[in-house]
This record gives C-alpha cells, sequence and structure tokens, in this order.
C-alpha cells in the first residue's frame, strides 16, 4: 500500500530522517513510536506531501506522492490543530470535509451521529467555532472529520495526546474496529506505548530518524519497548 525508497530528508544539512526502504501493507495498523525529535511527524508530513524529501521517495498505492494528487482521494489525516478551520462551527466544518470527499449533508450527519459518545455531548449542537473549543475537542472533531468518505488510509499523529481517560478508551475501541476489519490501513503515532501497542498490530521505532525496530505486536511488546526506552 506504502511503500518507501531510499527516503530522506534534511535541514541546514542535518539528516532529520533517513529510511532505506519501508513497505506497509494495504490493511496494515501501523505504529510509529519515537522519543521527541525521531522523525515521526516529519515523516508523516513526508507521507502527506506537506514537506519535500531531500532524497528519494514514497508510493501511496503506486501514487508516487509527490509528483501526483491522485492519492488524496483515498487517504485522510489528522496531525494537529492546523487541520481545522476554527472559524467553522464542528458541524460546518463535517459539511466542508464531506463536500471534498463526495459525501452530502445527510450522509455526513448519519455518520457523525454514530459517535455521539466519543463527542461525550461536547462537540454538536453546541453552536461554538472550533477556535473557541477546548485542545481535546478539536482534536475529538478532526479524528472523526479524518474518517468521513470511508478513506483507504488514515494517518493520524499522537490521536491520544490532550484527550481525557474515557475518550481515549473510546477512540482506542475505535481504532481496533477499524484494524480487525482491515477496512482502513491506518498509520497511528503515539508517545503513550500502552496505548499504540493496544491498537495497532506492527510498530517501528525510530531513533535519530532512523528505524531501529521493526516489530509485530505481541502479548511481550509492550515490554520489549518500555525496555528500549529505559536503557
Amino acid at each position: 500500500m506504502i511503500q518507501v525508497k531510499n527516503l530522506s530528508k534534511k535541514y541546514n544539512g542535518n539528516t532529520v530522517l533517513h529510511i532505506p526502504e519501508l513497505h506497509i501493507s494495504k490493511g496494515q495498523s501501523f505504529g510509529l513510536v519515537g522519543n521527541n525529535g525521531a522523525g515521526k511527524t516529519t515523516f508523516f508530513n513526508l507521507v502527506l506531501d506537506l514537506i519535500r524529501p531531500t532524497s528519494g521517495f514514497i508510493t501511496n498505492k503506486g501514487v508516487q506522492v509527490n509528483k501526483s494528487e491522485e492519492w488524496k482521494s483515498f487517504t485522510s489525516a489528522f496531525i494537529d490543530e492546523s487541520f481545522l478551520i476554527g472559524y467553522l462551527t464542528p458541524e460546518e466544518y463535517f459539511y466542508f470535509v464531506g463536500e471534498l470527499r463526495g459525501v452530502n449533508r445527510n450522509e455526513v450527519d448519519k455518520f457523525v451521529s454514530r459517535f455521539e459518545d466519543f463527542f461525550n455531548d461536547e462537540i454538536l449542537g453546541k453552536n461554538k467555532y472550533l477556535r473557541d473549543l477546548s485542545k481535546g475537542n478539536q482534536k475529538k472533531a478532526g479524528l472523526i472529520a479524518a474518517l468521513i468518505g470511508n478513506p483507504e488510509v488514515v494517518i493520524l499523529d499522537e490521536p491520544f495526546a490532550n484527550l481525557d481517560p474515557t475518550t481515549q478508551i473510546r477512540l482506542k475501541k475505535l481504532l481496533k474496529e477499524l484494524s480487525e476489519n482491515q477496512e482502513k490501513t491506518l498509520l497511528i503515532s503515539s508517545h503513550d506505548l500502552g496505548h499504540i501497542t493496544e491498537v495497532t498490530d506492527r510498530i517501528v521505532v525510530l531513533d535519530k530518524g532512523n528505524i531501529v525496530k521493526d516489530i509485530q505486536t505481541n502479548p511481550e511488546t509492550l515490554k520489549e519497548l518500555e525496555a528500549f526506552f529505559t536503557v
């Protein structure tokens, strides 16, 4: 599904990411972990063509992302609040995303109504702009917007950050369901090792821009990761 070849990114002569080869299969739930500055967000930004590689390339379903925009029709993401449009209400934003993905308002309403528990009565019908919501509620809106239109590839950077414990549990359940049904290829980064081992079937560890571990998740994965990061 996603293929990386000889990928590197440099800033001011310093290499912040170097991945000679990486393949993420269709339907896989792929986790990315690493300390601050490891290159996780840089990698996602490259996958989304938000920045250009210094060398190499990424293909998404056979489309080279920095050469064509065809991948955008089946790929969605929520990286941070900059993906939102602050002067819109959540409903207006959902309609906007739906229009981009060919989903009418009735279908959008029907879709987002499935997530009333996830929203915890804090998002819909409040007549608030996205910019006036808490960071956690902004994230809730962005995460669900990323699922509108049934994209094949969903990229989420630190989806558990700023969420209260109840919402984290609900998000884990949602991501597990998506992964188990193999409906989507999920790319998820997180600093929370416990959460990411629960919702992914493969985890790659980045350190200073390099892949240092590539693990198929199992009952011992959390211990293995904790041991790595406490050395």
